[in-house]
């Protein structure tokens, strides 16, 4: 009894050990992460990571802080603001700085109107040849709107 036991657990842990991949990926620590904090003046600025993450200010995102990176703020009548983040590293753990990221978002210049466009000078159309000779006057009889001619009259 005890050998049936004995081959069914280890066909259990046989087969657990083929459906994980690799064992030691469970065992290495994962990378440390900080949360930071962005803001804006004015708030609801579009705040881009140069990691890929984004959020609109005031928010707050979880990155790695394992390297430094950059976060640009963008908002609509506003210029464009990049700021550096950095790592600081203190007996084995780091943080972010700074933290929270705060920016004051300078507002855009108007643009400059671009004049009208200059309406193109009209053509100036051909000059016509001499106009032809009045066509002879006909005679005041009455035409016949048919298809055959209409009989002349006898002269007098």
């Amino acid at each position: 009894m005890y050998r049936v036991f004995l081959i069914a657990g280890s066909a259990l842990l046989l087969a657990a050990c083929s459906s994980t991949s690799n064992w030691f990926d469970a065992l290495k620590p994962s990378p440390a992460t900080d949360t930071v904090q962005f803001e804006s003046e004015p708030p609801g600025a579009d705040a881009r990571t140069s990691t890929g993450q984004t959020c609109r200010t005031p928010c707050s995102l979880t990155l790695n802080s394992d390297a430094p990176f950059s976060v640009t703020f963008t908002l609509n009548g506003y210029l464009p603001e990049t700021e550096q983040v950095e790592v600081i590293g203190d007996g084995g753990s780091s943080r972010l700085r700074p933290n929270p990221v705060m920016v004051e978002l300078s507002a855009a210049p108007p643009a400059a109107k671009k004049p009208a466009p200059k309406k193109p000078a009209p053509k100036k159309k051909p000059v016509a040849a001499a106009k032809p000779a009045a066509a002879p006057q006909q005679s005041a009889a009455p035409q016949a709107s048919a298809p055959w001619p209409a009989p002349q009259q006898p002269a007098r």
